[in-house]
């Protein structure tokens, strides 16, 4: 799975991350107080599909240069 799930304080309902500690170019999600996070490709696209304001799906197509 590329998506890995983050923590919202559920005191503050704040997000909070360290930049710093990430490799690449990243994404994050949030939805319904939920979040996650996951790499963009190097490569590619991603997409976020979406039902009644809600996310559904995401895809990714990737590719490699030749």
């Amino acid at each position: 799975m590329r998506l890995k799930d983050m923590e919202i304080n559920p005191s503050t309902m704040k997000l909070e991350i360290d930049i710093m500690e990430q490799k690449g170019s990243f994404s994050i999600v949030v939805c319904d107080g939920k979040a996650r996070i996951g790499p963009l490709l190097e490569h590619g696209k991603t997409k976020i599909m979406t039902y009644q304001g809600k996310i559904k799906r995401m895809k990714w197509d990737e590719g490699e240069e030749f």
